[in-house]
C-alpha cells in the first residue's frame, strides 16, 4: 500500500508554472495587466470561441452570465440536480426561480426528455433559459438543446467547468468542443486546483456574441465603461473640451469586482499549454478503470469510455457505497461523492422540493462514488485503487 494519500483529484504544478508566476510577480502588473488578455485569447482559441472573459472563479462566471442575460425576479430557469450548487445558485442571485429536471441514468447528464416535459407542461414563455452541465467531463449534446431553445425562445448557458477539451459529435459528424459557442449563448469554466487547468481560483466565460461579450466586460468590473464611443455623459461634464479626458470613465450598470489577477492568468496560461497532454492521460486512466470493472456484479454503472469525454471525474455506481468509501479511506484512498442532489439541499427544499421529485438523480446519489482521476495518477496507484475495490467486494 502506498504511504502517500491518493485523493480523487490533484493539481499538477511544474517548474515552468512556478517560473511564469514569479516572472509576473516581478513585472509591472499584478492585476488588470497583459497576462489576462493573453490567457483569454489563448483559451478562446483552444475551445474555438470568438470571445473569452477571465473572471475570479466559476461561480462568478455563472453569476455574470445570468446578469448579462437579464435574469430577474420571477424568471424560471431549468438545470440539473446533479451538479455543484453554483449552477443553480446563479439564477437565485438574480432573483430567478430554479426548476430542476432529472438526469439520464445512463449518461448522468440533464435528460432532455425531462426538460421537454417541463416545457410542454407550461405555456410558452414560462421558462427563460436552460443551464445544462457537462457533468464529470461528458459533453452535453447541445445541438439537441439548441433546437429546443429555438422552439421555446430560451437562452443556454453551458456549464463546462468539468470539460475543457471535451466535445460531442454533431449531426454532420463534426466535433463540437465544449465552450465553442456554436450552440450555447454562453459557456463557463473553472480553474479550481482539481480541474484540468489550475490557477488557484479563476474562471472563464466564452461566447460568440459580441454584445454579450461587451456587457460581461463591464459587469466584471463594477459596471464601469472606459470607451469614448459608449459614454453617456457629455464631454463637458467629463471635464474635457472637444474630447473626453483620459481619466474619465462611467459606471453604467451595477457590476461586481469579479476580476482575475495577472499571476493567476499567467499560471492558467502555462497550464493551458499542457491541457491536451493532461486530457490524454485522463482518458487512459478512464480506459483502465473501464477494463478493470467491466462485468463485475457490484459495479452498477460507470463513466465508461466515451468519445469526447474530458474525465474531470470517473464515477462508478456501487452497492454499499458508504462501506466502500470508508474502506478506501483506511487504504489512504480518498474518493469523493459528486453530487448530493441540489433540489434536496435544505436551501432548495424551502421552495417545495422533496424526496421523490427527481427519481433518477436521487437513485444515482445513493450509489455514486468518484474514483481518483488526475493526470499524475500513476498506473501503480490506480492499480491500488482497483485492487482495493475488488478486495472490498470479495
Amino acid at each position: 500500500m502506498s504511504n502517500q494519500a491518493i485523493p480523487y483529484g490533484r493539481q499538477h504544478i511544474t517548474e515552468e508554472d512556478i517560473q511564469v508566476v514569479i516572472d509576473t510577480l516581478r513585472s509591472d502588473y499584478l492585476t488588470q495587466g497583459p497576462k489576462i488578455k493573453e490567457f483569454e485569447d489563448n483559451f478562446a482559441t483552444y475551445v474555438g470561441a470568438k470571445y473569452a472573459i477571465a473572471v475570479s472563479n466559476g461561480t462568478a462566471a455563472l453569476h455574470l452570465c445570468a446578469l448579462a442575460l437579464g435574469v430577474k425576479a420571477g424568471d424560471k430557469v431549468i438545470t440539473t440536480p446533479i451538479t455543484f450548487a453554483a449552477s443553480a445558485n446563479c439564477v437565485r442571485y438574480c432573483g430567478g426561480e430554479v426548476v430542476f429536471g432529472d438526469i439520464d441514468p445512463k449518461t448522468y447528464l440533464l435528460d432532455i426528455a425531462s426538460v421537454k416535459a417541463l416545457l410542454e407542461a407550461s405555456p410558452k414563455g414560462t421558462y427563460k433559459g436552460i443551464i445544462p452541465v457537462d457533468f464529470a467531463g461528458r459533453a452535453v449534446n447541445l445541438e439537441e438543446y439548441k433546437k429546443l431553445a429555438k422552439e421555446y425562445n430560451l437562452w443556454i448557458i453551458e456549464d463546462a467547468c468539468h470539460a475543457p477539451g471535451g466535445f460531442f459529435i454533431d449531426s454532420d459528424g463534426e466535433k463540437q468542443f465544449c465552450g465553442s459557442g456554436n450552440y450555447a449563448d454562453l459557456a463557463i469554466f473553472s480553474f479550481h486546483p482539481v480541474k484540468h487547468i489550475a490557477s488557484g481560483e479563476g474562471g472563464m466565460i466564452t461566447t460568440n456574441d459580441e454584445t454579450l461579450y461587451r456587457k460581461l466586460l463591464a459587469l466584471r468590473t463594477h459596471g464601469i465603461v472606459k470607451d469614448n464611443d459608449l459614454y453617456e455623459n457629455t464631454v463637458a461634464f467629463a471635464g474635457g473640451e472637444e474630447i473626453y479626458p483620459l481619466w474619465y470613465m462611467e459606471m453604467q450598470a451595477l457590476g461586481y469586482n469579479y476580476r482575475i489577477t495577472d499571476f493567476q492568468a499567467a499560471l492558467g496560461n502555462s497550464q493551458l499549454k499542457r491541457a491536451d497532454e493532461g486530457l490524454a492521460k485522463r482518458r487512459q486512466i478512464a480506459a483502465r478503470y473501464l477494463a478493470a470493472f467491466s462485468d463485475l456484479p457490484y459495479i452498477k454503472g460507470q463513466s465508461g469510455s466515451i468519445e469526447g469525454h474530458a474525465y474531470h471525474l470517473y464515477v462508478v455506481e456501487v452497492e454499499d457505497r458508504l462501506g466502500l468509501y470508508n474502506f478506501l479511506r483506511t487504504k489512504n484512498i480518498f474518493a469523493q461523492i459528486h453530487y448530493i442532489p441540489c433540489h434536496l439541499m435544505p436551501y432548495y427544499r424551502q421552495f417545495g422540493w422533496k424526496e421523490g421529485d427527481r427519481l433518477h438523480s436521487e437513485q444515482y446519489y445513493k450509489h455514486c462514488i468518484s474514483l481518483p482521476m488526475y493526470p499524475t495518477l500513476t498506473e501503480d496507484e490506480q492499480y491500488e485503487v482497483i485492487e482495493a475495490i475488488k478486495d472490498y467486494y470479495k
